[in-house]
């Protein structure tokens, strides 16, 4: 499967900013199901400093500056990427019981072990709470198969938190989602890596695309596609296992990758800063196109 991702954002001022910088997250990376033919980022009005670099998590992050009074920013990203059909398997460790993966993170000292503990203790937006603990607990019984669990709890998860657009933003505390028992997929995937955090296991936040079909008989509306997000837990033998709690299914070739980290705050798409400007608007379109 070959997609083509066009994402792009806008900001208008109600006064010209005379000088902003910017980093971008809008690159996908490389995965084994996932393969990046090309990408590029356009810059309007055009910057006078682009840089390119990886950061802690392997997420491509572009630089760039702008050194001249504007009142609008136009932020373009254009990738094609190429998704292997073939399903992700468990390998070894699919029976391997929660308990022994949350030791195994406890003692062991392995580089993949290493790795993982980055994502294993609290991050600026995810706090692992008691309300956490009493939710996994239901699906963590002991001796439970780790992808057992995760799975009862994803479906879970998808049965108890009502998905609606606009009743939260990034900065609404995860507490208030618990709360209320609504949100959207960022919102699904914190409360999910919570739990598992909670539980003594390692979970990393995964932001990218879902391609989405229109209702049958009607044309897709251009734009109308959106960032997604989703969550992955760490399997020793087996390395990543993504889950999607707001489909309430294993990702499949459908979905893209642009970046992962402890949680929305390591791979926010767009964010800078900016003199001036005044008062800003944002909008932003998304289109994800099946090529072949």
């Amino acid at each position: 499967m070959i997609y083509r991702i066009l994402h792009r954002t806008e900001y208008h001022y109600s006064e010209p900013a005379g000088l902003c910088y910017n980093e971008a997250r809008l690159q996908p990376r490389e995965t084994p199901r996932q393969h990046c033919l090309r990408s590029r980022i356009e810059v309007d009005p055009p910057a006078l400093d682009v840089r390119e670099r990886v950061d802690f998590f392997g997420n491509r992050v572009a630089w760039f500056a702008i050194q001249q009074p504007h009142q609008q920013l136009t932020v373009t990203a254009v990738s094609e990427v190429a998704l292997s059909e073939e399903q992700e398997t468990f390998g070894f460790g699919g029976d391997t019981p929660w308990e022994t993966v949350r030791d195994q993170l406890r003692q062991e000292r392995s580089p993949e072990i290493l790795e993982a503990l980055a994502y294993l203790h609290d991050s600026p937006i995810i706090v692992a709470d008691g309300e956490m603990i009493d939710y996994a607990g239901d699906s963590f019984s002991s001796g439970r198969p780790l992808v057992e669990a995760v799975q009862e709890l994803m479906g879970r998860i998808h049965r108890d938190f009502r998905y609606e657009p606009g009743v939260t933003t990034v900065a609404t505390p995860l507490s208030e989602v618990i709360a209320h028992r609504r949100g959207v997929c960022q919102d699904f995937a914190h409360f999910a890596i919570g739990c598992l955090r909670a539980q003594g296991l390692a979970a990393r936040y995964v932001s990218g695309y879902l391609e989405t079909l229109p209702p049958p008989g009607k044309a897709k509306l251009a734009g109308a596609d959106a960032s997604h997000a989703w969550f992955a837990v760490f399997l020793p033998g087996s390395g990543w296992l993504d889950f999607d709690p707001t489909n309430n299914l294993r990702p499949t070739e459908r979905h893209i990758t642009i970046g992962w980290g402890r949680d929305f705050s390591d791979v926010t798409p767009l964010k800078g800063v900016a003199l001036g400007g005044g008062k800003q608007k944002l909008k932003v379109a998304v289109d994800v196109q099946l090529l072949g």
